[in-house]
């Protein structure tokens, strides 16, 4: 049988082991294992959120409201934008699906950091399109403006704070990049991460108010994944002007979110204090990992995500460097 050849070049993306299925391979006890291979928020999600979701559990016979008009009223509170700027996707993958189908082809370039998130690359694989990457395995604005005059790109997308390295961009760098990108190339900001940089330094907080006021060319991404406590939900969104939403509505295939899911994301959006909690904890939990790169020796980028990137090289053994907690007699 034949296929699309557009596929015979992408790999599959692989995502995180579930606890039950490392329990099944390797027979260890699921109290045993902690799991950091999706960078989920450990502490789960509000409990406010779980009561509301029991409450509505019963009603699962009919679809979910397609306008998703209590979500959108939270995050156009939350970002004082309006509805019209937003739209709903199943993960912020989904919306970058949108993005790529809406704006790109099989004569398009995508531009991207050298490291981040593997799913823009594959998305544009999908239609056909070339990836051009950056040198630099953090974000350096002044080699993405170098490879946009000179490949003139139809889409870029920059990941601040970047998965998996963690590094983030300056919010005043991020501006004055925006100023020189014409309007005909669609800037997607992917801030996932977004929470925890904002709480940890002001200045890597991006505002997607600003950014939609400011330009007409660019969409800011968010998820409930992280911070939030929802990965199991799958709930993103994509913030824009009217004119881009409207064409990325035309590839949103209906109910794409369901009742549970949009339940458990309004009510999450309200609870600012538990997300705060989280992230406040996550990063003092942190420190223990970047004091144990210290002492061992070990460069880390610093990090504005749940997560901290080791860099090691080649000649790295990771026995050496086993946590005596994460030893197993």
């Amino acid at each position: 049988m034949k296929f699309n050849n557009k596929l015979e070049n992408i790999k599959t993306y692989e995502a995180g082991k579930p606890i039950e299925l490392v329990v099944r391979e390797f027979g260890i006890e699921a109290k045993d294992i902690v799991k950091l291979a999706s960078n989920e928020n450990p502490y789960g999600c509000a409990p406010k959120v779980k009561e509301a979701v029991v409450k509505i559990v019963s009603n699962m016979a009919l679809y979910p409201d397609d306008s998703m008009a209590k979500l959108k009223t939270a995050l156009s509170d939350r970002f004082c934008i309006n509805e019209e700027n937003l739209i709903i996707g199943s993960g912020s993958d989904q919306v970058i699906e949108f993005i790529m189908h809406a704006k790109a082809d099989a004569d398009s370039k995508i531009l991207i950091n050298s490291v981040t998130f593997a799913m823009y690359e594959i998305y544009a694989k999908h239609i056909g399109a070339s990836i051009i990457r950056t040198a630099s395995r953090e974000h350096n604005l002044d080699e993405f403006y170098e490879l946009y005059t000179s490949e003139k790109p139809d889409i870029i997308f920059l990941c601040t704070p970047n998965n998996p390295t963690g590094d983030a961009i300056d919010a005043t760098s991020m501006m004055d990049f925006m100023a020189k990108i014409d309007e005909n190339t669609l800037v997607v900001v992917d801030g996932a991460y977004m929470e925890y940089a904002a709480f940890k330094d002001e200045k890597k907080a991006v505002s997607p108010k600003e950014l939609i006021e400011k330009f007409n060319n660019v969409v800011y991404l968010g998820t409930f994944s992280k911070a939030y406590g929802l990965g199991g939900m799958r709930v993103g969104y994509g913030i824009s002007n009217s004119k881009i939403i409207k064409e990325l509505y035309k590839l949103r295939p209906p109910f794409n979110i369901t009742t549970l899911s949009l339940e458990a994301a309004s009510v999450a959006v309200e609870d600012e204090d538990f997300v705060n909690n989280c992230i406040s904890l996550c990063f003092s939990e942190m420190k223990r990992y970047e004091e144990f790169a210290t002492k061992q020796k070990i460069d880390i980028i610093e990090s504005y995500t749940n997560f901290v990137t080791l860099c090691l090289n080649k000649n790295s053994n990771s026995n050496r460097y086993l946590m005596p907690c994460f030893v197993k007699e």
